[in-house]
């Protein structure tokens, strides 16, 4: 679906900020272009509206041209957020410092500071509720797989699923009489350590033994086979397995794991905030 054009926008600035545009936006993608053209035309719409007397570059301040327009931003209806509204100072902020140097007015430079740009909201993942943790373990018991036993062991021993991922095949430690612990190897908190088990978790590894025995691939050490680099292997089978459970478990609306957001290619798998 083709987009409204917009009738050309009537400034005496105009033409110095789309060759600006032009300048600084030659290897970026058409739609970097369009925000930059978008906010040219939001801070320059403004200008001639609230400071018509504004006629060249040289008569552009920071109070109250550039301040009163990241006001008007804050405060307009619908309001903007914030992911959009740190696009639109750094693109005015990139254009200014462009035509700062093309047109030597160094001034320009000081319209706009980086202390001005707000930080990105950081979203968190919400923690699973009590519910939701006992439907999962519910659910990877039933399931009684691979994937199902992995995801207990780590629930229950506290280790993160790369340390899983290195467990050896004889992990298992006797530490007196019916005592038992775990032996996890070196990781990200670069120390390794032994995690105290009962007998629920010891099941858990004899599980995962007969699965890697039942696997193709040659044995090398490891409690979990693995058939490709660990990060780009793991990443893949947990975001798969936990998008199935989850999604048999838990309504996507009440899940704390966004299934449209790509996950970065060095994390193992999706946080599980499990409660205490």
């Amino acid at each position: 679906m083709s987009r409204m054009r917009l009738p050309p926008l009537q400034h005496p600035l105009a033409p110095l900020f789309d060759r600006a545009v032009d300048s600084f936006c030659v290897a970026l993608s058409h739609e970097s272009i369009r925000q930059y053209r978008g906010t040219v035309r939001n801070f320059l719409s403004y200008l001639g509206a609230a400071h018509p007397e504004v006629q060249r570059l040289n008569q552009l301040h920071r109070e109250p041209h550039i301040l009163s327009w990241m006001s008007r931003l804050h405060s307009q209806m619908p309001p903007l957020g914030t992911p959009s509204f740190i696009i639109r100072l750094i693109s005015l902020r990139s254009l200014l410092n462009e035509l700062a140097w093309t047109e030597q007015l160094p001034e320009l430079t000081h319209l706009l500071r980086r202390e001005d740009i707000p930080r990105a909201p950081q979203k968190l993942p919400r923690p699973l509720t009590a519910e939701q943790d006992q439907l999962l373990q519910q659910e990877f018991l039933r399931r009684n797989d691979l994937g199902g036993n992995a995801f207990l062991l780590i629930r229950h021993t506290g280790m993160r699923i790369g340390e899983c991922a290195d467990l050896s095949v004889d992990c298992l430690r006797s530490t007196g009489l019916h005592q038992w612990a775990i032996h996890v190897p070196l990781g990200k908190l670069k120390t390794e350590r032994m995690v105290p088990i009962d007998a629920f978790v010891r099941e858990l590894v004899q599980r995962l033994r007969f699965f890697r025995s039942l696997d193709p691939l040659p044995a090398d050490g490891r409690l979990l086979a693995r058939p490709a680099p660990k990060t780009r292997c793991f990443a893949i089978f947990a975001i798969t397995y936990i998008r199935s459970v989850m999604g048999s478990v838990c309504p996507p609306a009440s899940s704390h794991i966004s299934f449209d957001t790509p996950m970065p290619q060095k994390c193992f798998a999706p946080v599980l905030a499990f409660p205490p």
